[in-house]
């Protein structure tokens, strides 16, 4: 069973590892961040505390999501509101697994929006780990798993039972 652990382990991060080069290629333009250094980000005082966009579903936000986060349709047209809330405040923005993030990572630096991130491997890769995630203010274990498929990328303890 160790065994099969290991080989799915790896399996897994070589998945991953395909994806944010597909993601990288599909956007070139969009400046990443991985979970080392958003964590060094929002712990350290003497920076402006990041805006962190969560691109998901809100039945996925709802789920869980990065403390402080707040929820974007990734599919909205108007960025007015994102665009007067900064000034030099840098945005990181993720999703499952960086995808959608990264797509709106590039719709707002199309605005005219500057400092923004994408999360790379998403709240799939915060929560593999072991990073804090919430839920209405508190501390949970879960994470909305997307699909059946796209699960496969967040370590099974971290799926939320229903979704």
């Amino acid at each position: 069973m160790f065994l099969n652990q290991r080989v799915f382990s790896q399996v897994r991060s070589l998945t991953f590892n395909f994806i944010k080069l597909l993601i990288g290629s599909q956007f070139p333009t969009v400046k990443e961040i991985n979970c080392n250094q958003l964590t060094q980000l929002l712990s350290d005082s003497a920076k402006p505390r990041p805006l962190l966009l969560d691109a998901r579903s809100q039945a996925e936000y709802a789920v869980s999501h990065i403390e402080t986060a707040v929820r974007i349709d990734p599919l909205t047209e108007d960025l007015t509101a994102v665009a007067t809330a900064l000034k030099d405040r840098p945005i990181v923005v993720y999703c499952a697994v960086g995808y959608r993030s990264a797509k709106l990572a590039q719709k707002l630096d199309k605005a005219g929006i500057k400092c923004i991130y994408n999360l790379s491997g998403g709240i799939f890769q915060w929560a593999n780990e072991d990073r804090p995630i919430f839920q209405n203010g508190h501390p949970t274990k879960v994470v909305h798993p997307y699909n059946a498929i796209w699960g496969k990328l967040l370590k099974t303890t971290y799926h939320a039972q229903e979704y």
